[in-house]
């Protein structure tokens, strides 16, 4: 690889840096050709990004992305692949289904909105993240639930306060 296609690589890979929320790092190493192959279409289908690349290129690419990724460059060794998706627990939910039928692919490391986890022993706690249409969701729901009481009450006030006006009415008739 030539000096001016590995600054291409360089700039490239930070641009996507830069733009990402979720990026984990991977060892998928030694994953037979079948299985790397279910993994990427895993991976294609679930809308995660995966990428082969070279630790030295990675760690410059961190460097001019204007984020803080310093707490991930000491793993940045051996055979490294970056996981970029859009929600947080996404790669960790497939990193974690997929080893149900193979050793790999471990977690090194994963950077989600300025938050680093290092260490396969994090996937559990990623995979239990919730995703931001998730925490949406529950605030949503939290939000209805006493305007549904309040409505509710209401209305039910309202029939008991009819039938009370009828009654009154059909006494003075």
């Amino acid at each position: 690889m030539t000096r001016e296609e590995k600054n291409q690589m360089i700039d490239s890979l930070a641009e996507t840096l830069k733009n990402s929320e979720t990026v984990y790092i991977a060892d998928i190493s030694d994953l037979d050709s079948s299985n790397s192959t279910r993994l990427r279409s895993l991976c294609y289908k679930r809308n995660i990004t995966l990428q082969v690349v070279k630790n030295t290129l990675l760690k410059k690419a961190m460097e001019k992305s204007e984020k803080d990724f310093t707490g991930l460059y000491g793993i940045l060794n051996g055979p490294t692949s970056l996981m970029i998706s859009e929600a947080g627990n996404v790669p960790a939910k497939l990193i974690k289904e997929f080893r149900k039928t193979s050793d790999r692919p471990i977690l090194k490391g994963a950077y989600i909105q300025e938050m680093v986890f290092i260490g396969d022993e994090q996937l559990d706690l990623l995979v239990s993240l919730k995703s931001k249409n998730e925490l949406i969701g529950d605030i949503i729901l939290l939000l209805q639930s006493p305007v549904r009481n309040v409505i509710s009450g209401l209305q039910s006030g309202g029939h008991k306060l009819s039938g009370i006006l009828k009654t009154l009415s059909e006494k003075e008739g």
